[in-house]
């Protein structure tokens, strides 16, 4: 029974892999292992592949670098087949969480909050966590403690809809926090009886103009 080359994906590209199967082995001895895992011990390879071709499966060459090579029973085309699945599958549920970034100041008004929360909340519904930093400028680094109530302000406004993976740090002159989806473990706790969030605050110098 014949097969196509098997393809590997490395570094970007794809290059063949040879799996020998069957009369493509032409090492005179192999060690052989049967369909369920147990070790036959080593015979001559002709032996091997009449072995397998009278119990209707495949010889397949696992371990060609063995002294001699490691061979195994199997159906080669469902073992093929099954593995493309779990790829495809493996594949799907990689889905590759990003980072966002939405940057503030201090000094940033209310219509920018709350505009930069909605884009917060979008992000963070599509599985993406989101970086919220804050950078002092100027006479904004006397102050400080307006950008950590910024930060908490932001935080407020999100709500019950994300939870902080990295509570507010400051590196520099860059004050920033992690946020991400709320986990399922913690909507159920909140489910439980805690305590509702507190209402959301207006940050020093941000009230909305009448």
């Amino acid at each position: 029974m014949a097969f196509p080359q098997d393809r590997q994906e490395q570094n970007g590209r794809k290059t063949n892999s040879f799996v020998r199967t069957n009369y493509k082995i032409r090492v005179p001895e192999v060690r052989v292992v049967d369909a369920t895992g147990k070790m036959l011990g080593i015979m001559q390879t002709r032996k091997a592949q009449a072995l397998a071709e009278a119990q209707g499966l495949d010889l397949v060459e696992i371990t060609p670098n063995a002294q001699p090579p490691v061979c195994k029973l199997m159906d080669y085309g469902k073992f093929r087949y099954e593995e493309s699945l779990k790829q495809k599958q493996a594949r799907k549920n990689a889905k590759a969480t990003q980072v966002k970034e939405i940057k503030f100041h201090a000094a940033t008004d209310v219509g920018d909050v709350t505009r930069k929360v909605k884009e917060i909340l979008g992000f963070i519904e599509q599985g993406n966590k989101v970086r919220v930093s804050l950078m002092f400028r100027g006479r904004e680094n006397a102050h400080r403690e307006l950008g950590q109530e910024m930060i908490d302000n932001v935080i407020a406004l999100c709500g019950d809809k994300v939870q902080v993976e990295q509570a507010p740090k400051l590196m520099g002159r860059t004050l920033s926090c992690m946020l991400a989806q709320k986990s399922v473990k913690g909507n159920k706790k909140a489910a439980g009886g805690e305590p509702p969030p507190a209402a959301p605050r207006q940050a020093p110098g941000l009230s909305p103009t009448r």
